[in-house]
């Protein structure tokens, strides 16, 4: 029969419970789940979720491998998407677009799933009931409510005055942290209480995060200030930096860059030429390790000893929570069209996440916002972060001319109009 379905829906509407239930219900009839080719053309579903912030040329590609592979097959048929295959993507599209450097806005649009040769063969399933909402108690219902209508207008860019996709939106007072000479205090405050006493209670960093929109010294000072406020010893990691040898590269361009520069570059998705960890510390992994066993990009872990050759984590997020796992260092390449050489850097594939960028939050509690939003998205993934907004606070800083209380939102609103 075949079928491609899109599952869209807002936070807290259920689209993680659900896929489980889906991946349960399979199994529970003899089904399995793998990412290996001869098992995938097999699969009676394929499941993809946080769809949005993918570009739609995976998913073309995808369509294209499958087609491939069931060709001869007595499945295949060549007029659906996917090759008859069962297709179900999820997600909000409210929250982060793909992320093209130095495109325009448009761009950015067509580089969406739903401006796919696919999409039209697309059926969209919406979720609209807010299960946090039947989940809360009476006394505070109407105020999670208040809440969440609030996010569902920042999300879809009516929140403020809109002005061809920027709207000035005005922040609570009762969520705002006012600037002051111990405002950085007052935020580590919120955030993590009484650190020291629940440094071994392993819920206590999963679910709190600061976050920022962009990897700058920000992100940087508060890491650097929580590490040093534990107990216990330094240990400092060095990485090893070398240009890329490629076709391409002029001997001269190899000699300009010393490891001395390489050493000095620092972007997202990239370990710091010098890591500094203690033991208790959270940190985020860089790299997909081991999918299997829940070691992805993004998930969070917390040290609990640290060698020369590897460091023992816990696992606090993912598929495998609990899990103690043995993180080595590795070769990494930064896949950053900015920088102006290919090189490679050895270091362990982790960075501390007391504070991280916007982009890579799940879960987490908190919002600082030090600089101004600048794409599609962005705002309303920080602040729906959280079930309710006794968990969350803004600190806005440097935002030009705006007013103390407000800040700028991004909503990109004619990705909205295929769904």
């Amino acid at each position: 029969m075949g079928g491609f379905f899109f599952l869209y829906g807002q936070g807290g509407c259920g689209k993680i419970f659900l896929w489980s239930t889906i991946s349960c219900s399979i199994r529970s009839k003899g089904g399995k789940s793998s990412c290996k080719v001869n098992i995938q053309a097999k699969a009676k579903l394929i499941t993809w979720d946080e769809t949005p912030m993918i570009s739609k040329y995976y998913y073309e590609a995808l369509d294209k491998c499958l087609r491939d592979i069931l060709r001869c097959s007595d499945s295949y048929n060549a007029h659906l998407p996917f090759g008859g295959k069962v297709v179900v993507l999820g997600g909000d599209f409210r929250q982060i677009l793909p992320v093209i450097l130095r495109d325009s806005r448009q761009d950015i649009i067509q580089s969406s799933i739903n401006s796919s040769y696919l999409w039209h063969n697309c059926k969209v399933l919406k979720l609209t009931k807010n299960m946090r909402l039947s989940l809360g108690e009476n006394n505070n219902i109407q105020e999670l409510r208040n809440f969440t209508e609030w996010l569902l207008k920042i999300g879809d860019g009516l929140a403020g005055d809109t002005t061809d996709g920027e709207s000035i939106v005005h922040i609570p007072s009762d969520i705002l942290i006012k600037n002051s000479e111990t405002v950085l205090d007052d935020l580590i405050d919120f955030v993590y209480p009484n650190m020291l006493s629940n440094l071994s209670v392993e819920i206590y960093f999963k679910d709190r995060a600061i976050l920022a929109p962009i990897l700058d010294f920000c992100v940087t000072d508060v890491n650097n200030k929580m590490t040093a406020g534990l107990p216990g010893q330094e240990i400092v990691y060095l990485s090893s930096n070398s240009v890329c040898a490629e076709e391409g590269n002029m001997e001269l361009e190899l000699d300009a860059f010393s490891p001395e520069i390489l050493n000095g570059i620092n972007c997202s998705g990239l370990p710091p030429h010098k890591l500094v960890l203690k033991v208790g510390v959270p940190v985020m992994l860089l790299r997909n390790i081991d999918q299997t066993n829940g070691l992805c990009n993004g998930t969070r872990m917390q040290v609990r000893r640290m060698g020369n050759h590897v460091i023992e984590c816990k696992t606090l997020t993912g598929n495998k929570v609990r899990s103690i796992v043995l993180i080595p260092r590795v070769n990494l390449i930064p896949n950053n069209e900015t920088l102006p050489v290919r090189f490679h850097r050895r270091q362990f594939p982790i960075i501390m996440s007391f504070a991280m960028i916007i982009n890579k939050s799940h879960g987490q509690t908190l919002l600082k916002l030090p600089r101004p939003v600048f794409t599609h998205g962005q705002l309303y993934v920080a602040l729906s972060r959280v079930t309710s907004k006794d968990g969350l606070r803004v600190l806005l800083q440097d935002h030009g001319h705006l007013e103390d209380n407000c800040m700028m939102n991004v909503v990109y609103r004619e990705v909205f109009e295929s769904l």
